[in-house]
C-alpha cells in the first residue's frame, strides 16, 4: 500500500516566476542578449545622428554636413556589424562591447547637439557651433592647427623634461642628505606655494625670449610636485632595506641608486602626474601672453576673431594631447612598476 500523503507532497512550480523563486535564483536576461541590445541601440543612435544631419536644412553655410552624415552611417554600420558578429572579432569585439554605452551616449549627444545648433538654433550661434563647423576647422585650417600643435608639444616637452629632471634630482638630494635639506627646504617652502603663473612678469623680464620664459614657467610648475613627492618617497624608505644592503657590503652610491630610488618610484610617479597637469595649465597661459605660436596662442587668436569653432577645435585637441600624455606616463609606470600594475587605470 502506498504511504504517499498530501502533507508530504512537494508543491511544484506552476509558472516561470514560481520556478525561478523555487530555484532561489532571480530571473535575468543573458549577458549576451543585453550586450546585443546595447549594440543595436547604439547603432540606432548613430543612425539617428546621420539622419538628423540630412533631414533638416542647415541654418548656416557649412560644407561638411553630408560628410558628417556619411561618417555617422559608417559608425552605425560598424557597430551593428560588430554586434551581430558575436565573438568572431576577438579582442577588438570585446573592447568595442565594453565601450558600447559610451558610444550610445556619444551618438545621442551628437544628435541633440546637431539639432539644437545647426537645425533649429536653440543654442545661439556663433557661440555654440554645430559639429560640422568643428569638422571644417580640422579640414580647412589644418596647417595652422598642426603648426600650433607642434609648437605646443615642443614647448611642453622641453619644460616638462627640465622640470621633472631637476625636481627628481632635488627630491633625491633632500631625502638622502640632511645638509642639502637644511638649505633647500626653506627655499621650497617660499617658492613652492606660489602659482607658476605668478612668476610671469619676472620670467618675461629676466629671460631673453618668450619661448625660454615659457619653458622656465612650465619647468617650475612641474618641478615642485616632483621634488616634494620624490623627497617624501626617499625619506619614507624603511631603514631595514638599508641595513640589509649594508650587511652585504653596499656603498652609499648603491644605497641611493639601487635601494632608495627604486623604493621611492611610486611617489615619484605621483609627482610626475601632478606636474603634468600643472604644466599643461601653465602652457596655455604662457602661450596666450608671450608666445607667437602654439595652442594657447591659437585659442587667443580664435577668441579675438570670434572664431568659436576654431576655439572648440583647439580645446578638443588639447584634451586629447593631455590625455595621451597621461596614458603614456601610465604605460611607463606599469612597465617600471610591474608589482603595482592595475592599482590605478587610465
Amino acid at each position: 500500500m502506498s504511504t504517499y500523503s498530501a502533507s508530504k507532497a512537494v508543491a511544484l512550480p506552476q509558472s516561470v516566476e514560481e520556478g525561478a523563486a523555487f530555484a532561489g535564483r532571480p530571473l535575468a536576461l543573458p549577458a549576451s542578449v543585453l550586450a546585443n541590445a546595447a549594440g543595436v541601440f547604439t547603432s540606432v543612435a548613430w543612425l539617428g545622428f546621420g539622419l538628423s544631419c540630412l533631414r533638416w536644412q542647415d541654418l548656416g553655410d557649412w560644407s561638411r554636413t553630408q560628410e558628417l552624415a556619411i561618417a555617422a552611417f559608417v559608425v552605425a554600420g560598424g557597430v551593428l556589424a560588430a554586434t551581430l558578429s558575436g565573438n568572431w572579432l576577438g579582442r577588438f569585439g570585446t573592447a568595442l562591447k565594453q565601450r558600447t554605452p559610451w558610444l550610445l551616449a556619444l551618438g545621442l549627444f551628437l544628435t541633440l547637439w546637431e539639432v539644437a545648433t545647426a537645425k533649429f538654433a536653440w543654442l545661439p550661434l556663433p557661440f555654440f557651433p554645430p559639429p560640422q563647423s568643428i569638422i571644417e576647422v580640422y579640414t580647412d585650417d589644418l596647417p595652422k592647427l598642426l603648426d600650433s600643435i607642434f609648437a605646443s608639444v615642443k614647448l611642453q616637452l622641453g619644460g616638462y623634461l627640465i622640470g621633472a629632471t631637476v625636481g627628481f634630482l632635488t627630491g633625491v638630494s633632500i631625502g638622502w642628505s640632511r645638509s642639502v635639506g637644511y638649505w633647500v627646504h626653506p627655499v621650497l617652502r617660499f617658492i613652492g606655494p606660489l602659482p607658476a603663473t605668478a612668476w610671469l612678469p619676472f620670467a618675461f623680464f629676466t629671460f631673453p625670449s618668450s619661448s625660454s620664459a615659457s619653458t622656465f614657467l612650465i619647468a617650475l610648475a612641474t618641478g615642485f610636485p616632483v621634488t616634494v613627492l620624490t623627497w617624501s618617497g626617499v625619506a619614507s624608505v624603511s631603514n631595514a632595506y638599508y641595513d640589509v644592503a649594508r650587511t652585504l657590503g653596499a656603498k652609499p652610491s648603491f644605497l641611493v641608486l639601487k635601494v632608495a630610488i627604486p623604493a621611492a618610484l611610486p611617489h615619484v610617479f605621483v609627482g610626475l602626474f601632478m606636474g603634468l597637469g600643472s604644466s599643461f595649465a601653465v602652457l596655455v597661459v604662457a602661450e596666450m601672453i608671450g608666445v607667437k605660436a602654439g595652442l594657447g596662442w591659437y585659442l587667443q587668436w580664435a577668441q579675438g576673431w570670434a572664431a568659436y569653432s576654431n576655439m572648440y577645435a583647439a580645446l578638443i585637441v588639447m584634451s586629447l594631447l593631455c590625455s595621451g600624455a597621461i596614458t603614456l606616463l601610465f604605460r611607463t609606470r606599469d612597465r617600471l612598476l610591474v608589482w603595482q600594475k592595475g592599482v590605478v587605470k587610465w
